[in-house]
């Protein structure tokens, strides 16, 4: 069975557009074309263009996605260089996950402040607020951000000494 342009990005949740920009990239060179040279995919294809669209996602540039599509297509004399690949753009991925866990925890903190401050009708209720009083996961978020304050000053202060001593 074989499918369209429009049935593949539907079934990848991908745009159209993205499957052409792929192709014109020359990522699919491996898809067959009809007689009227529109793209025919077979079920084949699906894994390996989902690998590519989630290579994308990840943060991967088409160049690497390239290098990457190029070095399988050579075969096991690269799976070492694709490790590589593959290993190094996961390690991007959790740094990347880590960043938007932090920002999601200040989204957290910042939406328990703002509905805390709503019931009470003033944002000075937290102004006082022992960590104890804040539920444990809010804690959590707050102590780090006291501790990221706090090192920012201490940062601060050492710069200011060594200034003082030159």
């Amino acid at each position: 069975m074989y499918y369209t342009v429009s049935e593949v990005a539907k079934r990848l949740e991908i745009s159209p557009h993205t499957i052409r920009f792929y192709s014109k990239e020359g990522l699919l060179d491996f898809v067959e074309r009809d007689q009227n040279g529109n793209r025919i995919f077979k079920e084949s294809d699906f894994e390996r263009l989902f690998i590519i669209a989630s290579l994308k996602r990840s943060g991967m540039s088409i160049k690497q996605i390239r290098k990457f599509t190029v070095l399988c297509d050579k075969g096991d004399s690269t799976i070492a260089e694709r490790l590589k690949i593959i290993m190094d753009q996961r390690e991007a991925v959790e740094e990347e996950i880590t960043k938007l866990q932090d920002a999601l925890d200040v989204l957290k903190y910042k939406t328990w402040l703002y509905e805390v401050a709503l019931d009470a009708g003033t944002t000075a209720v937290h102004d006082n607020m022992p960590l104890e009083k804040m539920p444990p996961n809010i804690r959590k978020i707050k102590e780090r951000i006291r501790k990221l304050t706090d090192d920012m000053e201490q940062r601060y202060k050492d710069a200011a000494q060594l200034t003082k001593k030159e």
